[in-house]
């Protein structure tokens, strides 16, 4: 019986450690949408690459196909708005494209090696904001950013453009 109290009070402390100094709820700078105009209307478009789901194949499911893990988004001032399920469903990787008013909103999504993260976003009028969270993916742009005009994360992964309002 003591072995297993000794068990069960190191596996909590790890947890709690984890949790105490982990980096989780991290906060990074404002990411922006692309200078081009990429539709017509009323609406802004953001799209979030988060982390990938963790979860096995499943029947139906492609043996090698990634979800992208849901994520909140979250009005400026922290309340929450949506949860998006992450996910269009083809064998493509692809995020969910979202729908938004123009103005500033806060993305809680998990990040690749990072935990949750809040990303602050500014949506605007026929324009595309993009977060990059799942770590190792590609940007489209990159070659056409600089330095200065990208918000990254902590490793120099590229999360997004950064804002300029």
């Amino acid at each position: 019986m003591k072995t297993y109290y000794t068990v069960a009070l190191l596996t909590a402390a790890t947890l709690w450690s984890g949790c105490a100094f982990g980096p989780h709820g991290m906060v990074l700078e404002p990411v922006g949408p692309s200078p081009e105009a990429s539709e017509s209307g009323t609406t802004g478009t953001l799209v979030v690459y988060s982390a990938y789901e963790v979860t096995a194949p499943g029947i139906g499911d492609f043996e090698h196909r990634h979800h992208y893990s849901d994520y909140k988004i979250l009005s400026e001032d922290g309340k929450p708005l949506q949860t998006v399920h992450n996910d269009v469903g083809t064998e493509v990787k692809e995020a969910t494209r979202v729908q938004l008013p123009p103005g500033k909103y806060r993305v809680a999504a998990s990040s690749n090696g990072y935990g949750t993260v809040i990303v602050p976003v500014v949506i605007a009028t026929n324009r595309t904001t993009v977060v990059h969270l799942e770590g190792g993916g590609s940007w489209a742009s990159e070659a056409g950013l600089n330095p200065a005009d990208s918000v990254r994360l902590p490793q120099g992964e590229i999360v997004g453009r950064r804002a300029t309002e």
